[in-house]
């Protein structure tokens, strides 16, 4: 994000709002709303101005985020900027995800007006290069990660909706052509940025992404496009779709408008987990694309494209799981049995602190293939192996967290079952979020 005095100032109220005095003079709630309204209305002031420069400049050559050089060491902290993001969008998770998760979970769907408070805070302008009107200086994995964190810790399958579009964004930011992105992205730093995800799994056995059973071939005017996709994101509510499909023995990417569409079948593919993120199941039968719908081009990297989304899936394995570890020590150590609080017991206190050093082991190593991936160096196997881990060990948080409670672990009057259910899809899923 630029360091103007915009960004200055909305550093500085979020580091005011961290500060313990706030607590003893009662000024918290004051201050804390004061800079989460001030980093929206912040956010707001830069897409505008951004949106001046669109006029001027309709089109523009394609623009590519440089990679951040890396650095002598590994270093885990954040930087001012990024500590803004992760105290302003805490607040967004507790405030706004956290009171409306339950809610959203029961009914399947996205509460009113969630959209536009996130698009009040400006997420989607950290996906936007500041030449289509966004704030991004930067390719960074890392923030990605650290946004996805965030608003897991809210709620997953509200976190998976919100962050559908931001995934678009930076899918074209990072591959689009000129032409793409002068098309798309400024509609994403709008007041009220259009609703997109992307569509890689499919409905078959042992689906490898690599290999999509969808399938483009060429016409004398673009692309047909057949086949079905599962478990995607925001499917029937989304104006804008990436879709996953081989091309000549290749997958690639293709941008499908679908106002006015005709060849797509959508319905509700219901799950045990990720309800608020209203996953669809889509089918495409002759669906006739223009030339121009085809992601990128000789640059693009499907594999690259697999990998990011796959940190970003870390992050939200990680914000879920450490809500988890937030909720049971308290629990445990205010839920008495015997006589003393059932923290005291071993067994209760070994779990708790498995849950710990799980979570930290799951953020280490996403933390660190995002650092590799923002720096330009190769990060596959570091990807692989965060997922391997957060498959494993999000499964293990979820059930860590319903057994701690016990028999509340199994009612709704307590979020831990929600998060349970949410965070068996990290294993289960493949597409919908990518950084």
């Amino acid at each position: 994000m630029t360091r103007d005095p915009i960004g200055l100032a909305l550093s500085l109220m979020n580091r005011v709002a961290g500060q313990a005095w706030l607590d003893r003079l009662g000024l918290r709630p004051v201050v804390e709303k004061t800079a989460y309204q001030g980093t929206r209305a912040g956010f707001r002031t830069l897409a505008l101005a951004g949106r001046e420069f669109r006029r001027v400049n309709e089109w523009l050559p394609k623009q590519r985020l440089p990679a951040k050089a890396p650095a002598d060491l590994f270093n885990l902290t954040l930087d001012e900027d990024q500590q803004m993001i992760v105290d302003s969008l805490h607040r967004f998770a507790r405030d706004t995800l956290r009171p409306a998760a339950a809610a959203a979970d029961e009914a399947a769907t996205i509460p009113a007006g969630l959209f536009a408070a996130a698009a009040e805070l400006g997420l989607t302008l950290y996906a936007v290069p500041e030449a289509f009107g966004g704030v991004a200086e930067t390719a960074s994995p890392v923030t990605s990660v650290l946004i996805a964190e965030q608003l897991a810790w809210g709620d997953m399958g509200l976190a998976s909706a919100l962050l559908a579009p931001f995934s678009v964004a930076q899918a074209i930011t990072r591959w689009g052509s000129g032409e793409q992105q002068s098309r798309y992205l400024p509609a994403f730093c709008e007041e009220s940025p259009p609703l997109a995800t992307i569509a890689i799994d499919e409905p078959t056995p042992l689906f490898d992404p690599l290999k999509p059973a969808t399938s483009a071939t060429v016409t004398g005017s673009g692309y047909c496009l057949n086949g079905f996709k599962s478990g995607v994101v925001l499917g029937a509510e989304s104006d804008l779709i990436l879709v996953a499909a081989e091309l000549h023995g290749r997958p690639r990417l293709f941008l499908v408008e679908t106002a006015g569409t005709d060849g797509i079948r959508v319905k509700p593919d219901p799950a045990m987990g990720l309800r608020a993120a209203k996953l669809a199941r889509l089918e495409f039968k002759d669906l006739r694309l223009p030339a121009d719908a085809l992601l990128g081009g000789d640059d693009f990297d499907y594999q690259a494209m697999l990998d990011l989304g796959t940190l970003l899936r870390c992050g939200l394995a990680i914000g879920s799981a450490q809500a988890v570890l937030d909720y049971v020590i308290p629990y445990c150590n205010e839920r008495e049995a015997f006589g003393e609080p059932i923290s005291h017991r071993q067994s209760v206190a070994f779990m708790i602190s498995d849950l710990a050093i799980e979570t930290d082991s799951m953020r280490l190593l996403t933390w660190r293939a995002a650092a590799r991936a923002e720096t330009g160096q190769s990060f596959h196997r570091e990807a692989c192996l965060a997922h391997l881990l957060c498959s494993e060990k999000a499964v293990a948080a979820g059930s860590h967290g319903v057994q701690l409670l016990g028999g509340h672990g199994f009612v709704r009057e307590h979020p831990v079952e929600r998060w349970y259910r949410d965070l068996r899809s990290v294993a289960t899923l493949y597409g919908g979020v990518h950084a």
